[in-house]
């Protein structure tokens, strides 16, 4: 046996995947717990459907996917059937146009078949009920018992070992991390636990004292006689009505979402061979049902045989839940994983315990992902309802969740009395445009689909920032108060952060490989006190789990409030109302101070995220009221409006501002992404600085300038190149000051030149559009350091 003592806790289709992992990177030393028996256990693996369909607004979620198709086929337990999912109104049509832009973008072949070529690839829909119909030809069925099996059979022939009817009943500490398990009948110790527990997970986590946020749900699935169904017949989906089809033996397999939603209480469920397996309601499956026979006439003369609500993990994101416990080191959690991705996951995972880092980027997977606020099971059950009340639905990026007010910031009654129109982000609630401000006269008209959540008054508003001043509500931004030597922060960072105090620093955390794990600034107020802006709980827990004795950090974003003052006007604003000195010689660009704004103590960073003269300032939270009253007051001599997240975003577009997690994430390093000035390798080692390239980089996020106005791609739409999918556009928006819209793509270097002429797949359009060299506005920074 090599490697630490790794025990696992689920037999599932994740488990077993995870322990094959393990022991393919050497940690052969792996025990899997099951409390049924295997491999049949009784849990979402042993009911699971099987349907794969890789395709997923979210890169990472479609490369697990594709991961998981690869080896499950390898394995001989993959029909690799194909998948059909068909409109039947103009709305869905378009909507599948767009998902097969998101296998374009991700590697996926697909095409978009009219009616008659879908009912060649599936005989038994209705021809004149769809309108069209996405075809996947890699998509099809996992057989999950079967895949747990082989995979653990790999794993065995290792040194893994595996245990049926062992139910864990305690997690064992030793020192403050994890150090085994018992059973009802024996103890297992352990360096490493992973719970794979699936919809049983919040009871594990419930010995480790680790909060596991996710619902177990009830959907129905049928079985129905013979209709003729061949065993080669592609999956099916019919997301107008919450429903999919596979073939089982001549007959259908129809798993339905159109009934109300069950959740699952897990003390409910009754013992025996198939918990997770629930009596079949059929009363509430009798829409279904019409629907079902409505799409496939062939039904109309077809009986159930047989019927199940079956359990399956649902969480307030719609994402699975992956990473270390932060409150017992050692506990690790691989939940909320349907088949669909579940060698991807336990690969992920895997190499996160083997190497330290997974190869593909997990941020929208982390187990600690959530604000505080955002673990209460009040939200995660609400949260899960939605996520399974739209699982089939069309969703635009921007919709805002069930759950809201969760965070509001000390300006809210401001922004309220404004008429501030709200988006969410981490709980926060964030204005998007006040209607306050109103719409130009004239303005583009932009096409339906990019026009959601979005107004004309953002036009207002980014021109009133770049010819006067406005206030941004910055508080959603998280911050850290860092106590401790500088040379720690240094070594952290990519960039200088030992400059004096009053300095403030835009700099990199990096990880071992060298990519961007976010971005941060670091203001030193003091010879050993930092105000670190990060980008959320991901970072603090970075920091943390690096930090030395004596370096002590505190997330104090609840406790406080952010303005942005932004606009050639500001320093006009700003002056008559501190005893700060803000002329241009005494608070220089990327300098921190700290004083008072009328009664209120304030820090002051001048900073600007749309690329205008001003400052991002902080205060308490008890004295947010007064701040934001306090310029209100005095900005009305210099235009001063409030300006919300609309115009925020075009104009940091328009200067090149990079948006973690959107933009770059750890799988990119700082040259390829445009930020190689945050780099110094000349300030002594940091992390990250030994793995990063020394040659020119392949590929580049890159700058495009749209031919048409009206239409506003939204994200993760492909780039083409002479007719091929080469890039994906990550960040866009229409550029009020620039006069049209900007995309920003991950485009091969090759193509990355000014003047390169490329295309965006936007629906069942392809936009013309240019490389231009950035930044569009304002390319000597005159204006932020007027």
């Amino acid at each position: 046996m090599t490697g630490p003592q790794v025990v696992i806790i689920g037999a599932g289709v994740v488990g077993c995947a995870l322990a094959d992992e393990l022991t393919a990177r050497g940690w052969t030393d792996v025990t899997v717990l099951e409390q049924g028996p295997l491999f049949v256990t009784g849990g979402s693996s042993s009911h699971a459907p099987g349907l794969v369909f890789q395709t997923n607004p979210s890169r990472t979620m479609s490369r697990l996917a594709k991961y998981t198709v690869e080896k499950l086929a390898g394995l001989g337990c993959f029909e690799q059937v194909g998948s059909l999912e068909v409109a039947t109104t103009p709305e869905r049509l378009a909507e599948l146009h767009r998902r097969f832009g998101f296998g374009q973008s991700w590697g996926i072949g697909s095409r978009v078949l009219d009616p008659v070529a879908c009912t060649e690839l599936v005989p038994l829909l209705d021809k004149d009920r769809i309108l069209g119909g996405l075809h996947v030809p890699t998509d099809g069925l996992a057989l999950a018992v079967q895949a747990g099996e082989r995979q653990a059979e790999k794993a065995q022939q290792r040194g893994a070992r595996f245990i049926g009817h062992a139910r864990v009943i305690k997690i064992i500490e030793a020192d403050g991390r994890v150090a085994g398990v018992w059973t009802e009948n024996s103890s297992y110790p352990a360096d490493i636990v992973v719970s794979c527990a699936g919809f049983w997970g919040p009871k594990i986590g419930e010995l480790a004292r680790t909060t596991i946020p996710l619902l177990p749900m009830a959907h129905q699935f049928v079985r129905t006689t013979n209709v003729g169904a061949p065993e080669t017949m592609p999956i099916v989906r019919h997301q107008d009505k919450d429903l999919y089809f596979r073939s089982y033996g001549g007959g259908l397999g129809i798993g339905s979402y159109l009934h109300e939603p069950m959740p699952v209480s897990l003390d409910e469920l009754a013992e025996g061979e198939h918990p997770s397996m629930l009596p079949f309601t059929p009363d509430t499956f009798r829409e279904s049902w019409e629907a079902a026979r409505d799409l496939l006439p062939g039904l109309k003369n077809a009986e159930r045989t047989d019927g199940f609500n079956g359990v399956f993990s649902f969480t307030a994101d719609g994402f699975p839940l992956l990473g270390e416990s932060r409150t017992l080191p050692g506990f690790w959690v691989a939940e909320a994983i349907w088949v669909t991705h579940s060698a991807g996951a336990a690969r992920a995972v895997a190499e996160w315990l083997v190497a330290g880092r997974p190869s593909v980027d997990l941020h929208e997977c982390d187990l600690n992902r959530f604000d505080p606020a955002q673990l209460a099971p009040a939200y995660t059950r609400e949260r899960a309802i939605r996520s399974f009340v739209e699982v089939y639905d069309i969703i635009h990026p921007l919709d805002p969740p069930s759950v809201r007010n969760v965070r509001t910031t000390a300006f809210h009654a401001r922004h309220a009395e404004l008429g501030a129109v709200f988006g969410e982000a981490a709980g926060w609630e964030r204005p998007l445009w006040y209607e306050a401000n109103a719409a130009p006269e004239k303005t583009i008209t932009r096409d339906e689909w990019s026009s959601r959540h979005w107004s004309p008054i953002a036009e207002t508003e980014a021109k009133a920032t770049r010819e006067n001043v406005a206030l941004y509500d910055m508080t959603s931004l998280m911050r850290l108060e860092v106590t401790g030597p500088v040379a720690w922060l240094q070594g952290m960072t990519s960039n200088n952060v030992g400059k004096p105090p009053g300095s403030v620093t835009y700099t990199l955390l990096l990880d071992t490989d060298g990519g961007v794990r976010s971005d941060i600034t670091v203001a030193r107020l003091g010879p050993e006190r930092f105000q670190v802006g990060v980008n959320g709980p991901i970072d603090l827990h970075w920091l943390r789990d690096h930090a030395p004795a004596g370096v002590q950090i505190r997330d104090i974003t609840g406790g406080t409030c952010g303005l942005g003052v932004w606009g050639p006007r500001a320093r006009d604003l700003v002056a008559p109302l501190t005893d700060i000195d803000v002329s241009p010689g005494a608070f220089r660009y990327f300098q921190a101070r700290e004083g008072y704004l009328g009664t209120v103590p304030v820090t002051m960073l001048r900073l600007s995220y749309v690329g205008e003269l001003g400052w991002e300032i902080y205060a308490r939270a008890d004295h947010g009221l007064r701040l934001w009253d306090t310029l209100w007051a005095a900005g009305r001599d210099h235009g001063l409006i409030a300006a919300g997240r609309a115009a925020f975003t075009s104009l940091r577009l328009e200067k090149g501002y990079r948006l973690w997690g959107t933009d770059m994430t750890g799988e990119d390093n700082p040259y390829e992404a445009g930020l190689g000035f945050a780099v110094r390798r000349d300030q002594g080692d940091f992390v990250g600085r030994e793995a990063l390239p020394e040659g020119p980089p392949g590929r580049l996020l890159t700058c495009l300038r749209l031919d048409h106005a009206e239409v506003v791609p939204m994200g993760r739409e492909p780039v083409y190149a002479g007719g091929d999918p080469v890039g994906f556009v990550t960040s866009a928006a229409f550029g009020h000051t620039v006069g049209f819209p900007i995309a920003y793509a991950w485009l091969p270097a090759a193509l990355a030149t000014p003047g390169t002429q490329v295309a965006i797949g936007c629906f069942d359009r392809r936009l013309g559009a240019t490389v231009v060299a950035e930044p569009l506005f304002d390319p000597t920074h005159e204006r932020l350091r007027a």
